[in-house]
């Protein structure tokens, strides 16, 4: 068998400016695997460097490979890789931290200052034909999940983390703000570990009928009209009580405010989204009443919890998926990203040319 030429990759030169260029094909270190990759999921992050070309202080600065929600098929093998074999097909996590720092070594390596990721600048994706990877970032797939599935395991394991954050538990009565895709992955993740009653809000219909589609047991379209008060106690009415588990996957600032006025004395609100670096908060409103306020940074050692909520059929990612794009016609994905025409949820390209359209 001939060695892969064609590495047809997907760069972000800029604002707006994705381009295709081939790219040397690497050889893979003794910890690493190359890839071939097969599915690419484009996140609200990708489209957030591609239209403005920073989030916060993460500045591209010189042309970067884009894509970082993936899964491959394992093409070669490092000569110390013992986990993995050629044909195997892997979803794969996009961040390798320096496994030598104080928070590598207590466990929370997605807290590691020196932490590589995918299309963070200065960092490189996988949006490309073949892709390098350390070995045991790769999770292989089983028999009854397919590569689809495998990109998808990157945005659940968000939702994963999130409700590890937010100690989801049996009984549960949870409130979710915003029904984007990390909503709604954070929404299967919390009735897969337990939540009896979800309601979740947006100001798309769309994506609320895809929430109730996917098990939310109430929906809220918020409109200009409503106030946050107004919202609190319907809220409050649709569950029959207080949230007691609060998850804001949106980032504005008045789903904030709402989470932590809602949320039940001594419960859980988690903020997912990342919205303006400052925001006036009401925090009494939750201090007083022991209301616990949790960040969530990516995730950590949650793609195996994730992989077996897919593999044990608590949770199913496919209704997510709307789009398919093959590489070569990545700047129209992004354009669909970028615009929502057509009502994206979760937008796949596929770097294999051998892909085709089930």
């Amino acid at each position: 068998m001939a060695p892969p030429k064609d590495n047809l990759t997907a760069v972000l030169y800029g604002i707006n400016d994705i381009r295709l260029e081939q790219r040397p094909i690497p050889e893979p270190s003794d910890t690493q695997v190359l890839l071939q990759m097969e599915s690419v999921g484009i996140c609200g992050s990708d489209v957030h460097y591609l239209v403005e070309g920073k989030i916060g202080t993460f500045v591209v600065e010189k042309p970067m490979v884009i894509g970082h929600e993936a899964s491959g098929t394992v093409v070669k093998v490092g000569k110390k890789v013992k986990n993995l074999k050629p044909g195997d097909q892997v979803a794969i996590e996009p961040q390798v931290p320096c496994r030598i720092c104080s928070f590598c070594k207590t466990g929370n390596y997605h807290l590691c200052p020196d932490i590589f990721f995918c299309a963070t600048p200065p960092d490189d994706g996988n949006l490309s034909r073949y892709y390098l990877h350390e070995a045991d970032f790769c999770y292989k797939l089983p028999p009854n999940m397919d590569l689809d599935d495998g990109a998808l395991m990157e945005p659940l394991s968000v939702g994963v983390h999130a409700c590890k954050r937010g100690h989801i538990t049996c009984g549960d009565s949870v409130l979710i703000l915003g029904a984007g895709p990390i909503g709604l992955v954070t929404m299967l993740a919390a009735r897969a570990m337990g939540a009896s009653k979800i309601v979740i809000t947006d100001i798309l219909d769309v994506k609320l009928q895809k929430a109730k589609e996917l098990g939310a047991d109430h929906v809220i379209k918020v409109d200009r009209s409503m106030t946050e008060d107004g919202i609190v106690a319907k809220i409050t009415e649709l569950l029959g009580d207080q949230p007691n588990k609060s998850f804001d996957c949106s980032g504005v600032e008045m789903n904030v405010r709402i989470a932590l006025k809602v949320t039940k004395s001594g419960g859980i609100a988690v903020l997912v989204g990342m919205g303006k670096f400052e925001q006036t908060l009401p925090l009494a409103a939750a201090i007083f009443r022991e209301v616990d306020i949790r960040g969530i940074f990516r995730y950590n050692n949650d793609y195996p919890t994730a992989i077996d909520m897919v593999a044990s059929g608590k949770i199913s990612v496919k209704p997510l998926i709307t789009h398919h794009y093959k590489i070569e016609d990545t700047v129209a994905a992004f354009h669909t990203a970028k615009t929502q025409e057509g009502n994206p949820i979760k937008i796949l390209i596929h770097p294999n040319p051998s892909w085709k359209k089930s």
